[in-house]
This record gives structure tokens, C-alpha cells and sequence, in this order.
């Protein structure tokens, strides 16, 4: 039997959280760039939410008074499209910021979060997280190379969305999960057949014919819960012949 993807939350919480305290400067990098002062401030204008699997952080389209810093869990950030097609634009395993454009531009949210498993998140009221990017010039820096390499990865997902097939698609969206979220050949079933459609910018039947092709031809095995990687390198010639 393939083994179950371990409860982060209760990892963290055990590990982290003596008392019930999560301070959000504990798992998320950027934070731990700022002085006493600024910790403080930070401290008093921030609130530690406990969230559900399957429960929605953000909806697209509303007011932004927070960022977010996931200190433990998986979540999905997607766009809201015509006709309920969501598309996957990243995936956001803790210990992880989470920001965009609007917390610059229109005090929006341009796109959803959805927890894919149970979460601790960390909600930084936005205009004190822009009073710190301006008190604190290291951790400006920071955040701004996080938010530029978020960006590459979302433009490399749309490189991929447009220019590949749908079998090129999939061995993609394979080794994104295997190598930049779980480092492991084994993908959990926190991550849904429904989930990597959006991944992969197909419909769930699509996907799911792919994934037993793939399955057949001896790339992967698949069962009810999980999927294990079994040729990486096929894997990869399939996502370089698009």
C-alpha cells in the first residue's frame, strides 16, 4: 500500500505551536529579515486562521485587506474562468507568502485560494505589510524576489498551456508536482484527478484518459489515492516533444 500523505497541520502545530501560539514570522523566509520593532508591529496587526480541506482562503474578484503567509498546509491558486473552468496557476506548499498584484494596484484579489488540505495561515492586515516594504529594505528586496520568481512560474505555465499538447501538458504538470511541490515520485491524493485537469488546462475526462495512457505505456501507476512516478526520463521526453 502506497503511504498517505502526512497531516501537516498536525505536524506544525506539534513542532511549532506550544500553547496554541503561530507567530508568522516562524516558517515564512522574508520574515525573519525584520528587526524586533518590526516584529512587534507586525505581531499586532495579524491574525492566525485555522482553515478546512476544501475550504476557500480568497475568492477572485473581492476586496484585498490582507496578504497571506501559509505556515503550514497545501493550497491552490487559480483563476476563475467562463463556464466553472478554473485554471491552476500555482501551487502553494508552506512555508509560503502569498501577495499579488493587488496589493500594489486595485486592492484586489485577481485570483482564488483554495486549501487542499487543512491550513494555518497567517493574514497580515495590507497596509501594514506596505508600511514594513517600506521601513525595512532588505526585506523589500526579498519580497520582491519572491514575487518575480512566482512570476516566471506562472508565465512558464502559460508557455506550457499554449504551446503543448495535451499529453506534454500532463507530463508537465507531473513533474511540477513531483519535483517543485513534493520532491517525490509519489503525488498524494490531496492532489484530486480534478486538480490536475485545472493543472494542466484540461477537462477532467481528458485528463483522466491521458493519465491512463500513461498508466498503460508504464510512465506511472496509478490507483484511487495516489499516483507513483515510475520513468522519470519518459516523462521528460514526452514534456520536451510537447
Amino acid at each position: 500500500m502506497l503511504p498517505a500523505y502526512p497531516n501537516l497541520l498536525m505536524v506544525f502545530e506539534k513542532n511549532h505551536c506550544p500553547q496554541d501560539r503561530c507567530g508568522c514570522h516562524i516558517l515564512s523566509p522574508i520574515f525573519n529579515l525584520l528587526n524586533d520593532e518590526e516584529q512587534d508591529y507586525l505581531g499586532r496587526n495579524r491574525q492566525i486562521v485555522r482553515y478546512h480541506k476544501g475550504e476557500i482562503l480568497r475568492k477572485q474578484g473581492t476586496a484585498m485587506s490582507h496578504v497571506l503567509s501559509v505556515n503550514a498546509g497545501l493550497v491552490k491558486v487559480y483563476l476563475e474562468g467562463p463556464s466553472q473552468r478554473n485554471t491552476i496557476i500555482r501551487i502553494v506548499q508552506a512555508p509560503q507568502f502569498i501577495g499579488g498584484p493587488g496589493v500594489h494596484f486595485d486592492r484586489l484579489h485577481h485570483y482564488s485560494i483554495l486549501a487542499l488540505t487543512d491550513a494555518i495561515v497567517c493574514m497580515i492586515d495590507a497596509g501594514v505589510f506596505l508600511e514594513l516594504l517600506k521601513m525595512n529594505q532588505r526585506f523589500n528586496e526579498a519580497y520582491m524576489k519572491d514575487y518575480s520568481a512566482n512570476v516566471l512560474i506562472i508565465y512558464n505555465r502559460l508557455a506550457t498551456l499554449n504551446q503543448k499538447q495535451m499529453h506534454g501538458r500532463m507530463a508537465d504538470g507531473l513533474l511540477y508536482l513531483s519535483d517543485e511541490i513534493f520532491g517525490s515520485d509519489l503525488i498524494p491524493d490531496v492532489i484530486s484527478r480534478q486538480d490536475i485537469a485545472e493543472l494542466t488546462g484540461l477537462s477532467r475526462e481528458t485528463a483522466t484518459k491521458v493519465l491512463r495512457e500513461f498508466h498503460k505505456s508504464g510512465l506511472l501507476e496509478q490507483t484511487r489515492r495516489s499516483i507513483q512516478l515510475l520513468d522519470r526520463d519518459g516523462l521528460i521526453r514526452v514534456s520536451q516533444k510537447g
